[in-house]
């Protein structure tokens, strides 16, 4: 049995905190392949080792000074270096950054080198093998990932390992110019790890004991979900929910391997199980909540728009012309609305009103702004009756207006639109006849 482990930039901040992780790790021997990110916060006013890094290139780009900030991110890695008590010394490594960061090797060179840097601390730490990234994970001329490419090479690469460390958030285009994944993408190069040595668990490691049923910043301790579908997760991390990289999910779906989020801080925790489906029936009616403010709709009117075929393409193509997605497109006999984020829309608005006027002739276009969307997801929704109508009674007692609800035909979430203002108060009411109620 194999298993690939990823840790967060919280579980690797400091000496104290690698040792955790260290004894994590050597508690179960299937725990072959490590994949760490860069140091994170050690307590609240401190900065990150990446947003260090970030903000040490701007200077060189600059042609500013940047000794000192990099000095300070060295001092980072010795302060965990002496407190894991290792004879280790980077001093080649930062000669090299600087000459680099000197040479103008760009953003992502530089914000790399956070996960590159803890890889070797980590792999020294464990007695692992270290595989640089840059050499196995790969980006195409485009800046899209690689995958056929990367699982050949990154797979025949760890076959002829017992054990290794693969540093997370990056790899290269073919002339070995580093890429980086978006923020978070050290939980993307976990599952691609898992994918290439055929795991049978890929664990991920952070600071909490598994992915929530709401936003704990808006209810005081949620619940645990217990187990969650690769399809359910998906629908939260788009809308917010943040425990996993949302694009983790797929190379580790396609060959049916679970994902367990753990915590760090508390082991002994079950955490929360991903899997691609299952028997299992959710603790409570509803899986998760999640949800985003920022968006404005766009609603059109037509007299008899449903019998003009192409009506609804010539909508969208005025978004389309102007580089605009669409989040969600509800609509009736007469209307139509196109919901859409907010900062991307204002500075374009009139020109896509403009657009709808000249492709869909309609007989008239409002917009309405500061938005919230959520979603409230769940697989035991299919066989409960009555779940919408819980939903807008529960708002209603809120003194929440809805402005939109939309459910998909899967009957696996709901996507409900509210004011901006209101979207507090409509998780919390959500909350409580879904999952403190059945308490």
């Amino acid at each position: 049995m194999k298993k690939v482990v990823k840790f967060g930039g919280s579980s690797l901040a400091s000496a104290e905190q690698f040792q955790k992780v260290g004894n994590i790790i050597k508690s179960d021997k299937e725990r072959r392949y490590v994949v760490p990110s860069a140091p994170g916060k050690r307590h609240g006013k401190d900065t990150k080792v990446t947003d260090m890094l970030y903000a040490c290139y701007a200077l060189a780009e600059e042609e500013k000074k940047f000794d000192k900030e990099l000095a300070e991110i060295k001092a980072r890695y010795d302060e965990i270096i002496t407190g894991l008590g290792l004879k280790l010394d980077l001093s080649e490594e930062f000669a090299k950054i600087n000459e680099n960061f000197r040479a103008k090797a760009g953003a992502d060179y530089a914000a790399s080198r956070g996960e590159y840097l803890n890889g070797i601390v980590m792999a020294n730490y464990l007695g692992f093998e270290f595989i640089d990234a840059a050499t196995a994970i790969f980006f195409d001329e485009n800046g899209d990932f690689d995958a056929d490419k990367t699982n050949k090479i990154l797979r025949k690469r760890l076959e002829g390992s017992e054990c290794a460390v693969v540093p997370g958030f990056y790899g290269a285009y073919a002339d070995g110019k580093v890429k980086t994944f978006s923020r978070g993408g050290s939980d993307v190069t976990g599952s691609i790890v898992a994918k290439a040595v055929q795991a049978d668990v890929y664990e991920n490691w952070t600071d909490v004991s598994g992915f929530l049923v709401a936003d704990p910043r808006i209810i005081k301790a949620p619940e645990v979900i217990d187990t969650i579908t690769y399809r359910e997760l998906r629908e939260l991390s788009y809308m917010g929910a943040t425990v996993l990289h949302e694009d983790a999910i797929f190379p580790v779906r396609q060959e049916g391997i679970p994902i367990n989020i753990r915590n760090t801080n508390a082991p002994e925790d079950r955490g929360t199980w991903i899997v691609g489906s299952t028997c299992q029936k959710s603790k409570f009616t509803i899986t998760g909540i999640a949800g985003k403010k920022g968006f404005c709709a766009v609603n059109i009117e037509k007299d008899m728009m449903n019998s003009e075929v192409g009506f609804g393409r010539k909508v969208l193509q005025a978004f389309e012309d102007y580089g605009i997605s669409f989040e969600h497109v509800p609509s009736g006999i007469d209307t139509m609305t196109v919901f859409v984020h907010q900062d991307e829309f204002m500075d374009k608005e009139q020109k896509v009103v403009a657009g709808i006027h000249r492709l869909a002739n309609p007989d008239s276009i409002d917009i309405e702004a500061d938005l919230a969307l959520l979603a409230v997801v769940g697989r035991g929704m299919r066989s409960t009756r009555g779940t919408a109508g819980r939903i807008f009674s529960a708002l209603a007692h809120a003194n929440v207006n809805v402005k939109m609800i939309d459910q998909g035909s899967s009957e696996l979430n709901i996507i409900i639109g509210v004011s901006n203002d209101d979207f507090e108060s409509a998780v919390k009411a959500i909350y409580d006849i879904f999952v403190i109620s059945q308490l």
